[in-house]
């Protein structure tokens, strides 16, 4: 991926500092300078940085509230990652992988599928909030796919390359939202829920998919798994799925440990090892 930034600024102005060496009594030495300015160059360099923002939007009279993350230092289009958060909404869990993203290169957008004032205050109220969209796959599609839109309606992001990953609540949103025939690149899925509601869907699918998940997850089924892999086999999907062994649900997610959630535990490993097959999974579908 092609990155432009502006060698120059108006605050830097290098023939100035070189005439005025010259107009000194004294030389300054060669290597001084040609120090200074690789100083000067690597600071300009990153003079940009990570630009965010809040965005509302809307999907079906309902307001949305999503938070997007890009290098404003890159010029030109390049390749948009949606991303969908956990049971608990936009936190800023998402925020941070928003960021990493961003500085990836890429164009990062965190969907909101709750609504901006719809966000809940307790892990009961995520429970009930997160399965009101799960009973609901036509709304939860509706609102993933709306995210989809607004990332791609975005002046920065090449709509020929885009991607999305979700967690745990939003690793099983990313899958509807391949089934509901979305045009992307590919999803990613970390320890995401794998059941098949209605398999038939399957052959809705265009995009390759990535499922990694924890090989003890007590959340995941084996029906629900079994169920997942025949559909992708009768639909020919280019699918893949593969299982840290030791790690349990969440185990990308540092915080969670601190809510004592029997079978949810994050797993350094598995987080690292997990991020790894996402950016590879891109390198192969952005064709980089």
């Amino acid at each position: 991926m092609t990155q432009y930034f502006h060698i120059f600024p108006s605050v830097v102005n290098v023939p100035t500092i070189l005439d005025a060496t010259r107009n000194t009594h004294h030389a300054f030495p060669m290597k001084h300078l040609l120090s200074l300015i690789s100083v000067l160059l690597l600071a300009m360099k990153v003079q940009g940085g990570i630009h965010t923002e809040t965005v509302d939007y809307q999907q079906g009279g309902t307001t949305l509230e999503g938070y997007l993350a890009y290098d404003d230092s890159i010029s030109g289009k390049r390749p948009g990652v949606l991303i969908v958060h956990q049971w608990q909404g936009i936190t800023d869990y998402e925020k941070m992988r928003a960021r990493m993203l961003a500085e990836m290169g890429y164009v990062a957008f965190c969907a909101d599928i709750y609504g901006k004032d719809n966000r809940p205050q307790s892990l009961q109220e995520a429970g009930a909030i997160a399965g009101k969209f799960k009973s609901d796959r036509v709304l939860l599609r509706a609102r993933v796919n709306a995210g989809l839109d607004e990332l791609k309606d975005n002046q920065f992001v090449d709509r020929g390359h885009v991607a999305a990953i979700g967690y745990c609540f939003g690793g099983t949103t990313v899958i509807e939202l391949a089934r509901s025939g979305a045009e992307l690149n590919g999803i990613v899925s970390f320890h995401g829920g794998l059941d098949s509601p209605n398999p038939a869907d399957g052959k809705n699918i265009r995009c390759k998919m990535l499922i990694l998940a924890g090989a003890d997850d007590p959340f995941q089924k084996p029906a629900d798994l079994a169920a997942f892999e025949k559909e992708m086999r009768d639909s020919k999907v280019d699918w893949q799925i593969t299982f840290y062994g030791g790690a349990v649900h969440a185990f990308t997610q540092a915080s969670v440990d601190k809510l004592n959630l029997n079978g949810a535990k994050y797993n350094e490993s598995a987080d690292k090892r997990s991020w790894l097959a996402m950016k590879n999974f891109f390198a192969e579908i952005f064709n980089q």
